[in-house]
């Protein structure tokens, strides 16, 4: 039996990387169909009632007509396009959450919608460390001060250099894919590494490189503080004034995880008034960073535009990730990342 497949990539996470991993992965004779979405050249927005989704719910019914399985990245899945699509049983999505899909209406209509958790772990995790050695070593400031012109030499000045991580303490507030990558790196170049999760009970093969902690002693211990939180309304401005106010003076904070942990206004604040040597963010509360914005002109405050996870292997994963659960769905296996599970116990149309 031919089982249709739309493959709905964009311009990072291509459909030749669906195709093939779902070729390589998935069971059966299955025919393609294609749609490009117009992310990353047009960013991300809220469609409908489902939000940081790319193209319309219009061009998606479309390209959906007699599709069962849809792969994609930031198609969005909504109530309408569930109730046009009769068809649809499996809806993948290719990044770290489903957040382009109604899930309540997806299980209503008995879809499975799948996702692909940790994706980009290697190089998120590779990007903050890059953010964190780019604070602490100035890099951006004195690239751009040669380039104008300006051999600075002052920067020489003990007050004005940062530290080694060999012997520094930096601390981790989160550890899941990412967190737990950045540890083991930190640790290999001979930091101390102090982690703060409180859905942990134990560090279990990170207790070797770090230590578990309150968060009120990382902030405390730490000379470098990096986020790796995932949004939740528990996480929602876990990190403000009082928090920063509490790191020690000269440290350093980075955010690669989401814009919703941290007070940007109140970090601006501790770099210009010198309490923090260096702020590095590549998230933020609004996206783009609207212009006239603070962090585009606090110095010592090192941007760059949410692209942490973006590489080729993180495409690559991406794709592959979820076509290993669509294979297990066409040999009727559970499938592995699924967002709504009661959507596979819903009678499906005859």
């Amino acid at each position: 039996m031919t089982t249709r497949v739309l493959a709905a990539g964009d311009l990072f996470v291509r459909n030749r990387l669906f195709i093939d991993a779902l070729r390589a992965a998935a069971p059966g004779d299955l025919e393609f169909a294609e749609l490009t979405l117009p992310w990353p050249v047009e960013p991300f927005g809220r469609v409908a009632e489902v939000d940081e989704a790319s193209g319309t719910e219009e061009r998606l019914i479309e390209a959906l007509r007699g599709a069962r399985i849809c792969v994609t990245q930031m198609a969005p899945l909504t109530r309408r396009v569930l109730e046009a699509c009769p068809d649809l049983e499996l809806f993948g999505i290719s990044r770290g959450g489903p957040v382009n899909a109604n899930l309540e209406a997806a299980t209503e209509h008995g879809v499975a919608v799948c996702y692909a958790p940790g994706r980009n772990a290697g190089a998120t995790a590779e990007h903050t460390l890059g953010l964190i050695l780019a604070a602490v070593r100035r890099i951006p400031q004195t690239h751009a001060d040669l380039v104008a012109g300006q051999w600075r030499g002052d920067y020489y000045r003990y007050e004005d250099v940062g530290v080694e991580l060999l012997g520094s303490t930096v601390g981790l507030v989160g550890c899941g894919a990412v967190g737990r990558r950045v540890a083991r790196m930190l640790a290999a170049l001979g930091a101390k590494v102090l982690v703060h999760d409180p859905y942990l009970d134990g560090l279990g093969d990170l207790a070797d490189v770090a230590e578990l902690v309150p968060l009120d002693e990382l902030l405390a211990r730490a000379q470098i503080v990096s986020l790796h939180a995932r949004a939740t309304p528990q996480t929602t401005g876990m990190i403000g004034a009082a928090q920063i106010a509490a790191m020690a003076p000269g440290s350093i904070i980075v955010n690669c995880a989401r814009g919703s942990l941290l007070d940007y206004e109140a970090a601006c604040d501790a770099v210009e008034s010198g309490h923090l040597f260096a702020a590095a963010f590549d998230v933020f509360p609004e996206e783009p960073i609207p212009a006239g914005s603070r962090l585009l002109t606090t110095p010592n405050v090192i941007v760059t535009p949410h692209l942490a996870g973006a590489s080729k292997q993180t495409a690559a994963n991406a794709a592959r990730i979820i076509a290993e659960d669509v294979g297990r769905h066409l040999r009727g296996e559970p499938l592995l990342h699924c967002a709504n599970p009661g959507a596979l116990t819903v009678p499906r149309p005859a």
